[in-house]
């Protein structure tokens, strides 16, 4: 079984359709089937930050077309042949005698076995608003960082962020999920955070005013029209990709990042986001993005 290799993906680089080899075929649940191939166009769900949705789309075998009920992550022991997935996968990216694979779940209807050419088709609408949510998720916590830089911390933070900012988002963020041209992040405002020399009670007394802050900032990013790159180090899916984009004074912004984005911030008619305090140690911040019609 040691002849299975990584997926090769193309998700990066707009690719919304192609034909590859199947690699593996084995039994999923509720009657469906995890089907590997050698390379795809669906961005699978990550085991280890679920934050950006798998893709939606098709796969076509023998004149049988089946959606594509799940994407997902998967590893693959060379040794054994045994696939794992999600959850269940036992080691980190990249150990020896291991390959990670997108796993596609269709349903057993469609008859799909090793060898077969099969044709791989992402919704790319779909793709399009998770990725115009992602990319402004990015744009709303470099904004957070920087409007929050020069008035709320008593004391220098060892972390800093891509331009240079005090990073509130890394130290801060517990979870991100991405949806249909949105990202929500919520953040712990605990003593850790106190310490560390955020001054969190005023930053919370303030929110409406760093809010304002925060959209004027982003509106005049989105002025910029700034190209979006997605850099990737490889081909295969545990190769790292970075976001890459001018962000005009501020510099240039390049953030880790295996998510889908957008090409360019003239893509966007606006980004705004809103605060939600839900207690006094969280706050959640929705970041909502509209299209150029």
């Amino acid at each position: 079984m040691n002849d299975i290799s990584a997926t090769i993906v193309k998700f990066c680089h707009q690719t919304w359709q192609l034909e590859s080899t199947v690699q593996m075929v084995k039994s999923g649940q509720q009657q469906t089937q995890y089907i590997v191939t050698a390379e795809t166009p669906f961005h699978p769900v990550s085991h280890i930050w679920p934050d950006h949705p798998a893709d939606r789309g098709v796969m076509a075998c023998n004149d049988a077309i089946e959606p594509v009920v799940d994407c997902l992550t998967g590893a693959v022991e060379l040794a054994t042949g045994e696939l794992f997935v999600g959850s269940a996968i036992p080691v980190k990216r990249d150990a020896i005698g291991w390959v990670f694979v997108v796993v596609h779940q269709v349903s057993e209807a469609i008859s799909v076995a090793t060898g077969d050419t099969v044709r791989l088709e992402v919704n790319q609408s779909y793709q399009q608003r998770l990725s115009r949510g992602h990319s402004a998720g990015h744009l709303a916590y470099l904004a957070l960082n920087k409007t929050l830089n020069d008035h709320y911390w008593r004391k220098d933070a060892d972390r800093k962020d891509e331009l240079g900012h005090y990073d509130f988002n890394s130290y801060a963020l517990g979870t991100s999920f991405v949806t249909e041209d949105c990202c929500t992040d919520t953040y712990r405002l605990g003593k850790t955070l106190r310490k560390r020399g955020l001054n969190s009670a005023e930053m919370v007394n303030n929110l409406d005013s760093i809010e304002i802050a925060i959209n004027a900032e982003l509106e005049s990013w989105l002025a910029l029209n700034s190209d979006v790159k997605v850099v990737c180090d490889g081909e295969r899916l545990t190769d790292s990709r970075y976001w890459h984009c001018h962000l005009g004074e501020s510099g240039k912004a390049v953030v880790p990042c295996g998510g889908t984005h957008v090409r360019s911030l003239a893509e966007y008619h606006s980004i705004t986001v809103k605060f939600e305090l839900l207690n006094e140690q969280q706050l959640r911040m929705v970041t909502i993005s509209n299209m150029v019609e």
